[in-house]
């Protein structure tokens, strides 16, 4: 069985720097598990890791350009791919990151190959998403598929219309979000801290993204021809800063909408991995969490 390691938990809390230790330690390759860090030149809204900083080997991180279109399930080839190949070279692959859907395409049952795709079916969903609201498609979709609240994040209105899409097109039914599978021999490990604390934490850093240049960054990429529609650009940070740009929003209120947005992100990511019973949870804040998590893969690999 192929060995896996999967570090997760919500936007902000500092995964990056444990997944380092833990590749140091046990010779890893990093497998990015993050929505946005495939895109090429999405760094600072993205916090992006800097290269120059690690000899680690990271995969799955700038591996497309910003006006292509990317879906978990290309994701989970790419992903299931890497992790094959890098157990047969006898290399522990980590997947690190919070994007919750990419992590379950991993270590849940889930078949997006049986997925039909109908362009024309989308758009109509999609703009009746804009005419309608999002209430709308949600309701739409409990009508074909009344157990999808709990497969399918209700809040993220790509994820309806995806799985709307899925069975107006004659597919099956929004996949089973909770049937794990044994694809794996799997040390499943997440982060949590404080909710209050976690929250400075998650402002501090939109700060920290405006005074390194995320307005800027986003300049040049519309500069460079890039659509403000590109799947890309809908990502917590960049959509706020292109209402700024539009004159839709004031300098002040991007940044609290950057915040708040950044902040419920957290709260759903932080319900959807609570449901996982197989995460082994460590709080961030201890002083010897680096330790604790070493000797725990220590143990459950063998080594100690």
């Amino acid at each position: 069985m192929e060995k896996l390691i999967i570090l997760t938990g919500p936007t902000g809390i500092g995964k990056t720097e444990i997944s380092l230790e833990i590749a140091k330690k046990f010779k890893c390759q990093i497998i990015s598990a993050d929505s946005m860090q495939i895109y090429k030149k999405l760094n600072i809204g993205t916090d992006k890791i800097n290269f120059e900083d690690t000899n680690i080997k990271h995969h799955m991180i700038d591996i497309i350009g910003p006006d292509e279109e990317f879906s978990v399930s290309d994701f989970q080839i790419m992903a299931k791919k890497i992790i094959y190949d890098l157990n047969k070279e006898n290399i522990i692959p980590l997947v690190v990151g919070g994007t919750g859907l990419y992590i379950n395409s991993l270590v849940y049952d889930l078949d997006f190959s049986k997925s039909a795709k109908d362009d024309n079916l989308r758009k109509k969903l999609e703009e009746d998403g804009e005419k309608y609201g999002l209430d709308f498609l949600v309701n739409k979709l409990l009508n074909l598929d009344k157990d999808a609240r709990k497969k399918v994040d209700l809040a993220n209105k790509r994820r309806v219309i995806r799985a709307l899409e899925i069975i107006l097109s004659g597919g099956q039914k929004s996949n089973n979000f909770r049937a794990y599978n044994n694809n794996y021999d799997l040390i499943f490990i997440g982060l949590y801290m404080d909710r209050s604390r976690l929250y400075e934490r998650i402002n501090k850093r939109v700060d920290q993204m405006i005074d390194k240049g995320l307005i800027d960054e986003i300049k040049e990429l519309l500069d460079h021809g890039l659509r403000e529609n590109s799947q890309s650009l809908k990502a917590i940070g960049y959509k706020e800063v292109i209402s700024y740009l539009n004159g839709q929003l004031s300098y002040d209120h991007m940044i609290y909408d950057i915040k708040k947005n950044s902040r419920h992100y957290a709260k759903r990511q932080i319900t959807w991995f609570k449901r996982d019973e197989r995460i082994k949870w460590f709080n961030r804040e201890e002083p010897s969490i680096k330790n604790q998590i070493i000797n725990y893969i220590g143990e459950r690999l063998g080594y100690l």
